[in-house]
């Protein structure tokens, strides 16, 4: 299993620019496929990007283009650069690493999106 801090989330205004950041520990981290979610009030969990373990990236439509998701393994991270933020984008974020059932989320961080 791994252990993993969010941080980076705030409140930004339309237009603006985040960067997420997921700190894990405890297990090899790079064998994991690591995942941004997000969860608005009132709406279910969503998968936002995601990241194997070579490199290989996917996005939900809503995102792309806006969102990149990287890693870096030497320090145990991954990252999700936001830009052009909008207002639809305000939620909870969740890290995830999945290895085969090993199943592992963070505690998440708000991004809040607002004039």
């Amino acid at each position: 299993q791994v252990q993993l801090v969010e941080s980076g989330g705030g409140l930004v205004q339309p237009g603006g620019s985040l960067r997420l950041s997921c700190a894990a520990s405890g297990s090899i981290f790079s064998r994991y496929a690591m995942g941004w979610y997000r969860q608005a009030p009132g709406k279910q969990r969503e998968l936002v990007a995601a990241i194997n373990s070579g490199g290989s990236t996917s996005y939900a439509d809503s995102v792309k283009g806006r969102f990149t998701i990287s890693r870096d393994n030497a320090k145990n991270t991954v990252y999700l650069q936001m830009n052009s933020l909008k207002p639809e984008d305000t939620a909870v974020y969740y890290c995830n690493a999945e290895y085969y059932s090993d199943y592992n989320w963070g505690q998440g961080t708000q991004v809040t999106v607002s004039s």
